[in-house]
C-alpha cells in the first residue's frame, strides 16, 4: 500500500486521539496495579516521562529523517508531526498532573526541592504551552512565519536541553539513565546532520536552477 497516495486510517486528530487514549489507559492500569497510591503515582510519573520522551524524539527528528531517508514512512511521520507534538504535550500534561498528585500525597516532596531545581522544568513547560497554543491555526495566524518558526525551533531545543539535564544528572545515581541520555544525543546528531543535508539539497537546487537559466551578459 502506498502511504503517499492513500489516507492513513489513523492520522490527524484521530492519531492524537489514539495516542491520548493509550496514555490514559496506561495511566489507569498503572494506578490500578499499585495498592499504595503513592507508589502508583510515582510509577505513573516515570511512565509518562518515557511516553513524553518517545513522542518528543519522533517530532524532534521528523524533518531530519525525511532529508536523510526520504521514504514513505518518514514522510508520513513528518506529515503527522503536529499531532505527534500535541500528543507529547498531552502526555506531559498527564505527567504534570501526576507530579502535582504526588506532591499532595507526599507533602515532603515540594519542601525537599529547591527553587533552582524547579527552573528547568518550569521553563520547559512554558515552551510546551506556547508551542501547543500556537499549533492551532487561529493563534498561529497572529504570528509571522519567522516568529512562529523561531518559537517552535527554540522550544524544541529548550525541551531537548531539559530532557538532557534531567537524564544526565541522574546517571551517577543510576547508570541506566545513560541510555536515554545517549539516545537523545543521537537524536540531536541526526537532527543536525539532517539540517546539513537539507541545506546541501537547497544549494544543489539553486545551482541547477542557475545553470538552467543563466543570466544573460549585458
Amino acid at each position: 500500500m502506498n502511504l503517499q497516495t492513500t489516507t492513513p486510517l489513523t492520522s490527524g486528530w484521530k492519531l492524537f486521539g489514539v495516542i491520548a487514549a493509550l496514555i490514559l489507559a496506561m495511566s489507569a492500569a498503572i494506578l490500578w496495579a499499585h495498592a499504595d497510591p503513592v507508589e502508583g503515582v510515582r510509577s505513573l510519573i516515570r511512565a509518562t516521562a518515557r511516553t513524553s520522551f518517545t513522542l518528543f524524539l519522533i517530532a524532534f527528528t521528523a524533518s531530519a529523517f525525511v532529508a536523510l531517508v526520504p521514504a514513505p514512512w518518514s514522510k508520513a511521520v513528518l506529515r503527522e508531526r503536529r499531532y505527534i507534538g500535541l500528543a507529547f504535550a498531552f502526555s506531559h500534561l498527564v505527567h504534570a498532573i501526576a507530579i502535582y498528585s504526588y506532591g499532595r500525597l507526599a507533602p515532603e516532596f515540594w519542601p525537599g526541592r529547591t527553587g533552582f531545581a524547579n527552573v528547568p522544568g518550569s521553563v520547559g513547560y512554558l515552551f510546551i504551552v506556547l508551542m501547543t497554543v500556537t499549533s492551532f491555526k487561529p493563534v498561529a495566524r497572529r504570528l509571522s512565519a519567522v516568529a512562529w518558526k523561531r518559537l517552535h525551533t527554540t522550544g524544541m531545543w529548550v525541551i531537548a536541553a531539559v530532557f538532557a539535564s534531567s537524564y544526565f544528572k541522574r546517571i551517577p545515581m543510576d547508570s541506566a539513565y545513560a541510555i536515554p541520555f545517549g539516545i537523545l544525543l543521537a537524536a540531536i546528531a541526526i537532527r543536525q546532520v539532517g539540517k546539513l543535508a537539507q541545506a546541501n539539497k537547497r544549494r544543489q537546487t539553486a545551482t541547477r536552477g542557475a545553470a538552467q537559466y543563466p543570466t544573460e551578459a549585458a
